[in-house]
């Protein structure tokens, strides 16, 4: 398969798509988390996505290589990739697990979760911590069982589990960022930063810059850059780059709207810096992204 085609799966719970290595993650109606069992050998190559992964073994083992690097992930064991990182995965016979899949934002969006940011964006291997491990395999059992049940709401319920689960993660490995060694005058700024994110999240279709949140924060230019960087863990540019891209791709995949139009509700100045943007982003066109979701669209029906 070339890098300008996608390649379907169905499974007998839905799709996985692949374009190249870039996997374009397909969910239940109304819902941005799927979960997938498996008791047979299993192989799949190399890929990323803008999901978290995350590989619970029930029995045996499943060998994971994330960024060339090897876990052999035990049936008490769990594996968390984040999005981004490329990984692939190998189960023999006498295996079984269950893959978790869904998209962050809900989560990492929370405002005190950039506290324990370091954690959120580098693959956690949970093993030799007895306690722990059994806590979060219980939370993602939960998970599991949600996800069966579908009852009204199943999709926020397991969200709500999913946070309980990266409170859990965050207490434990990152309890000294939460202990009383931040000064007034540092909790005074990531205040701030905070509601400058909620004012992005709210004004991104407007052509903001760095004069406009010097505005809101009161804040030099240059201070600003730097508090932001440090408590949201992005730049400024890449934090409004990444909001204008994630609206714009679910526009793509729930509106019928013209790309031009989808480009400009975006907040994005022109549909050249829409189309490269995005490229960078997604690793295909908009239009491009668009037909890869209407193809799947045509497939369930």
């Amino acid at each position: 398969m070339d890098g300008r085609s996608a390649s379907r799966s169905r499974f007998p719970d839905g799709f996985r798509i692949l374009k190249g290595n870039q996997e374009f993650v397909t969910y239940p109606e109304n819902s941005t988390v799927r979960v997938w069992y498996a008791d047979t050998p299993w192989t799949y190559d190399a890929h990323h996505h803008s999901a978290v992964e995350i590989i619970m073994p029930l029995k045996g083992e499943v060998e994971y290589t994330v960024a060339d690097f090897s876990y052999k992930v035990q049936s008490d064991e769990v594996l968390i990739v984040p999005p981004g990182w490329e990984h692939s995965l190998s189960m023999g016979e006498n295996s079984a697990r269950y893959l978790f899949l869904f998209e962050p934002e809900p989560i990492f969006g929370m405002r005190d979760m950039k506290l324990v940011e370091s954690i959120l964006k580098i693959p956690i291997y949970l093993s030799g911590q007895p306690e722990l491990q059994e806590s979060v395999r219980g939370l993602l059992t939960q998970v599991v069982s949600t996800y069966d049940k579908r009852d009204f709401l199943w999709n926020s319920l397991c969200y709500s589990i999913l946070t309980h689960l990266y409170v859990r993660l965050g207490q434990v490995n990152m309890a000294h960022l939460l202990g009383k060694s931040v000064s007034r005058g540092a909790r005074g700024d990531m205040e701030i930063i905070d509601s400058a994110r909620v004012y992005i999240d709210n004004n991104y279709m407007r052509d903001l810059d760095l004069d406009d949140m010097s505005a809101f924060t009161g804040f030099t230019k240059c201070y600003f850059s730097r508090i932001f960087k440090q408590h949201a863990g992005t730049t400024f540019s890449e934090y409004l780059r990444d909001k204008r891209v994630s609206v714009a791709a679910e526009l793509l995949i729930h509106s019928k709207l013209q790309i031009q139009d989808i480009a400009a509700g975006a907040g994005f100045g022109s549909i050249a810096t829409f189309n490269r943007v995005f490229m960078n982003a997604k690793s295909c066109t908009p239009s491009k992204y668009r037909s890869i979701y209407a193809d799947l669209e045509t497939e369930k029906t």
